[in-house]
């Protein structure tokens, strides 16, 4: 999202926007396939390697995990390097991480390729939206539009390329397709000047904070990514501890961590005001609602997407491919739901929006959770797939109005992170509780978490009058 408040003149050199959105949204099919389409080979993964399914999740929370936290990483990155610089790093250790995870010969191995490659991914994106949203005016709106584009066809096709490539090639080909993003590579070597012009001086990057390339904005908080870093792989371990069967002194040990991490963190969020996550943006009234908002959908929409393949495999007593074919009309509504949300926030608030979307994907999660076939399951990830969809499109649009001018980017990014980290707690929700209670309950509890996102959105939405002025500098008193 661009984050000025108008457009920036054009200039008679501006990079051509569309084919620059080309370029950029090229490199972003692989990341966006690698979300839809290894839930439908985690039953083979399964059985492949001799463990439970619940622990596969980890494969899915893996991902989302690191990919959230690359995110502010690579913000603070662009405000000294160049969004080019930051794409190939991201790509480079995206395609190693997938390599090894298609390679690994257990699960262990898997996971830990599927954490490198997710902070890849994770830089990749910011990388990729800071180039874009640097270009002036139309150039820009061009350029969000085709990678906009790339992205929901990728997601609409990815459960479809898991099963073929599943079914005749096998599941570590499906693992290893990010690896695609290696070569694509080439395609932005052309375009690099634009990259590194785009990067430099406009102030676009992803939190660098209006343009300032200073050293409070380059500068790497490491003890603040570091204890949200332990904070959110606590969390998410803990909710799975069941599932994998993790020893009782193990699991102790990762509770005490993430206790320790989460008293880090509070204390250095009130230590150090320009740290990882500035005490300031945080504050500001209803950026933290939107934030749990968004997680909890995404929450929701990754738990369904876990579970969802092997509800159809069993009804339907066939094979992956299968379960990928029924799943397309599903994650084709997140093209349709981008379309609507554009016309219901010319007559809705924002927070209303959000509001019906946490609903919507409340009633996804329970079709799923209460009703037995293929249908149901394929209705049921409709719904939360456009909850996932338009809350993605509404909440971004929302944050830039939450915080100070000089914050936005900052905001951009720690929201993207609260997102991207309700996309591992689901998959670790379910599996967790699979082990434990029967799949229907595990699902009914997840659809606790949109309806609780729901309730915020309904009850602690910030009044219109309370937003920070657009000309309010970082740091002035709100």
């Amino acid at each position: 999202m661009p984050s000025g408040d108008t457009p920036a003149p054009e200039r008679a050199d501006a990079p051509d926007g569309r084919r620059l959105g080309l370029t950029l949204g090229m490199l972003v099919l692989p990341m966006y396939v690698a979300l839809g389409a290894p839930s439908v080979a985690l039953p083979a993964i399964g059985r492949a390697l001799a463990v439970p399914f619940g622990a596969t999740a980890w494969i899915l929370a893996a991902w989302s995990l690191t990919c959230a936290l690359a995110m502010p990483v690579a913000g603070r990155l662009l405000a000294r390097w160049t969004p080019f610089q930051v794409l190939v790093a991201g790509v480079v250790v995206l395609a190693a991480g997938s390599a090894l995870a298609g390679a690994g010969p257990t699960l262990s191995v898997v996971i830990v390729g599927r954490l490198i490659g997710g902070a890849g991914a994770g830089a990749t994106v910011i990388a990729v939206f800071a180039a874009a949203t640097a270009l002036p005016g139309r150039q820009r709106i061009r350029a969000l539009g085709i990678i906009a584009a790339a992205s929901a066809t990728a997601s609409g096709c990815g459960t479809l390329l898991g099963g073929a490539v599943t079914t005749w090639l096998g599941w570590r080909a499906v693992l290893a397709l990010p690896v695609l993003a290696l070569p694509l590579l080439l395609v932005a070597l052309p375009s690099r000047r634009a990259l590194t012009r785009s990067g430099s001086g406009s102030g676009s990057g992803s939190g660098s904070g209006s343009g300032e390339r200073n050293d409070s904005a380059g500068r790497l908080d490491v003890v603040g990514a570091a204890v949200l870093s332990v904070l959110a792989g606590s969390l998410i371990t803990l909710l799975q501890a069941h599932s994998v069967g993790l020893p009782a002194p193990v699991t102790l040990v990762v509770a005490a961590a993430g206790a320790l991490a989460a008293v880090g963190l509070w204390w250095r969020v009130r230590s150090t005001p320009d740290g990882f996550v500035p005490r300031r943006v945080i504050a500001s009234r209803g950026f933290l609602v939107a934030g749990l908002i968004g997680g909890t959908v995404f929450a929701s929409y990754y738990g369904v997407l876990f579970r969802a393949p092997s509800l159809i495999e069993q009804a339907t007593g066939g094979g992956p491919l299968e379960a990928g074919v029924l799943l397309v009309p599903a994650a084709a509504c997140s093209v349709l739901a981008g379309r609507l949300v554009g016309t219901l926030t010319d007559r809705f608030t924002g927070w209303q929006v959000s509001a019906g979307l946490a609903a919507l994907t409340v009633v996804g999660v329970l079709v799923v959770a209460v009703f037995t076939g293929p249908i149901p399951v394929v209705v049921g990830t409709a719904l939360t797939v456009c909850g996932f969809a338009g809350a993605q499109a509404v909440l971004v649009s929302l944050a830039p109005d939450l915080v100070a001018a000089d914050d936005r980017d900052t905001a951009q990014g720690l929201l993207n992170f609260m997102n991207a980290l309700g996309g591992g707690i689901g998959p670790a929700v379910v599996a967790g509780l699979s082990g434990i209670v029967p799949v229907p309950v595990a699902l009914a509890v997840l659809a606790a978490l949109p309806l609780a996102g729901l309730v915020l959105s309904l009850t602690r939405r910030p009044a219109a009058d309370s937003r920070p002025r657009p000309d309010v500098p970082r740091g002035s008193p709100r």
